[in-house]
């Protein structure tokens, strides 16, 4: 009887930790696809986010080739990120815009008799940064494909720039997929 209560309690003792070693398991199985469920809806969340921002550039008036094609331009630029930083060129926002993109579009606007403005924070929003685009590719006479995507990079002269070729490529192969 004086062995049997130590065996006993041996016995339930290692029964109890087994249960919780087996517990700790199915918390750690959980919560590992409760992380993949997060990361499958974090990508969910991103196409949904595509496909309304696609809806809505309607709301832009772009031609029909310029949207895919802005889509394309957006997709290079940040993979569809409006809070996308490059903090070595100050490249902000879904297209990328750096200051002087501002700036250029500003005096676009000065010329045109316009009081619209645009301000160095507006580069994180995308219907701005869209309608800055929209007033750079009008003011310039950017039509084609090539042209806006190769002079969106490089500046009004980006068609004379062989640097910008390489861009050129990037985007036309996101319009191709």
């Amino acid at each position: 009887m004086r062995l049997f209560t130590p065996i006993f309690c041996f016995i339930i003792i290692t029964y109890l930790f087994g249960n919780i070693l087996k517990k700790i398991d199915i918390i750690e199985q959980l919560e590992n696809q409760i992380e993949q469920n997060n990361f499958q809806i974090d990508s969910l969340v991103s196409e949904i986010d595509t496909l309304q921002w696609e809806n809505q550039i309607w709301d832009f008036n772009l031609s029909n080739n310029t949207v895919y094609l802005l889509s394309a331009i957006i997709h290079v630029e940040s993979s569809n990120n409006d809070s996308a930083y490059n903090s070595y060129e100050d490249a902000v926002g879904c297209l990328q815009i750096r200051r002087t993109m501002v700036n250029d579009v500003n005096r676009i606007l000065r010329r045109q008799k316009s009081d619209l403005r645009f301000s160095y924070d507006d580069r994180w929003l995308r219907n701005k940064s869209i309608k800055m685009f929209d007033i750079y590719c009008k003011h310039y006479g950017l039509t084609t494909a090539e042209e806006i995507a190769r002079c969106w990079n490089g500046g009004p002269r980006g068609m004379q720039n062989e640097m910008t070729a390489t861009y050129w490529r990037k985007v036309q192969k996101n319009l191709d997929s």
